[in-house]
């Protein structure tokens, strides 16, 4: 069975991680293919919060493999906190469940000091960056500079490619951003303690194991992280992440050829959310914006910022349904919305008096846009505790329609709430 990639259709923060834990019941392996300690997948198993960064959610699994592939920026000193914490939970106590390839970028102490020290001079508008070093580590792979995971397990090579790195990197930190620099020998010294404790997760060859499964017609999951208006090329530049976030990127992050993916799902909440600077169209900045904040907890699980809410916008779904191939489409925390009298869906945007329902090509377009909101009849009903879809509100499953049948693409699982049983199936994906 080929391939499913599940992604984000909106701004990140849709609720992926649930829906990976939800599936990985039926899977064999889930791939984390790009980004990096940036994402915060929040699971929810029996009333236990689980806030993972790095490792793959399907880790909630005992049975299903899970991998780090080449395409993700490895901060190893967080890996290895995470591992302790989620093992600490009694999870991941057969280290043969967690495989991380020897071509992952290592993300390194110097490049999140970087990042916030690029985002503190800013003058400007703020980038809205997470802090956590994810963009100078992607340069350095770009730059053909950085050091790999498999690099930590040569120590003499460790040694001069660090002192290569660090002689630029502590140049800028000195006498661009006066920070203080970094000791090759102390670094060196770190990583091979980390190193020695991650040794039993190491992988060589993470695309050789991620197509053997896939050949031998199991059950495969690739993990998203952030959201398709995220992306870096395809996003609402500069106020994006630095990696791919796209469907396209699950092949080149993994190693796997594009003929091995099904199924490419786009998780998307029944309202819309950013977080940091940037152009959001939908933005409500009144109580009702307020009081999805708050019945949605939209706070991040990585830095705790609040996050920016509003209506759903179509026209940016549409786009993320055009650039990822998405193929079936999953609502999630339609909950949040009980005990709206109306709920708006943006349809179209006017920019200079004329309406489209395509997004602009111009991120700076974007900004100058007005949505076209239509109003929908709420619900006033508590659907957290709804089991069946027969069950739900006229009013919800109206609202769902609308935005089925704008989209030309189907919804096919509805979340109601973080628990895994909080979940309504319209149709079992594994079996399509």
């Amino acid at each position: 069975m080929p391939g499913i990639v599940v992604i984000g259709a909106q701004w990140g923060d849709e609720g992926k991680g649930k829906l990976v834990d939800v599936f990985s019941e039926n899977a064999d392996m889930v791939v984390r293919y790009q980004g990096g300690a940036n994402a915060g997948h929040t699971l929810v198993v029996k009333g236990e919060k689980t806030v993972l960064h790095l490792i793959p959610s399907g880790i909630l699994r005992p049975d299903t493999q899970c991998v780090i592939t080449s395409g993700v920026v490895v901060d190893v000193f967080g890996l290895r906190d995470e591992i302790n914490k989620v093992k600490s939970s009694g999870f991941l106590q057969n280290p043969k469940q967690l495989a991380i390839s020897d071509s992952a970028t290592v993300l390194l102490p110097f490049h999140k000091v970087l990042d916030q020290a690029r985002e503190k001079a800013l003058s400007g508008d703020k980038i809205g960056t997470t802090g956590k070093g994810i963009g100078p580590a992607y340069e350095d792979r770009a730059a053909r500079r950085a050091i790999l995971f498999g690099d930590l397990y040569s120590p003499k090579s460790l040694l001069d490619k660090l002192e290569f790195v660090l002689k630029e990197k502590n140049f800028l930190l000195k006498n661009m951003y006066q920070v203080d620099e970094i000791k090759v020998s102390e670094l060196h010294e770190q990583l091979l303690k980390v190193a020695e404790e991650l040794a039993q997760y190491r992988q060589k060859d993470t695309s050789l194991i991620v197509n053997k499964m896939l050949k031998s017609n199991k059950r495969v999951l690739f993990e998203g992280a952030q959201g398709t208006m995220l992306d870096i090329l395809h996003g609402t530049y500069p106020f994006v992440t630095s990696s791919s976030t796209i469907a396209g990127s699950a092949c080149t992050g993994s190693g796997i050829g594009p003929t091995q993916i099904k199924h490419v799902i786009g998780v998307f909440k029944a309202y819309t959310t950013r977080v940091g600077s940037g152009p959001f169209p939908t933005e409500l900045n009144d109580e009702v914006g307020q009081k999805i904040q708050t019945d949605g907890h939209e706070f991040g699980a990585t830095t705790g910022r609040a996050r920016r809410c509003g209506w759903l916008d179509l026209v940016a779904l549409k786009y993320a349904v055009r650039v990822n191939g998405i193929t079936n489409t999953a609502l999630m925390k339609l909950d949040i919305l009980s005990g709206h009298e109306k709920i708006g869906i943006c349809t179209a945007y006017r920019i200079n008096g004329e309406v489209t329902t395509e997004l602009p090509a111009s991120p700076s377009e974007l900004d100058k846009v007005e949505p076209v909101i239509e109003y929908l009849p709420g619900w006033k009903e508590d659907i957290s505790k709804i089991t069946q879809l027969k069950d739900l509100p006229r009013n919800a499953t109206n609202y769902i329609d609308f935005i089925s049948n704008n989209l030309g693409s189907p919804v096919d699982v509805i979340s109601v709430g973080p628990g895994r049983e909080q979940t309504l199936w319209v149709k079992p994906l594994f079996n399509s």
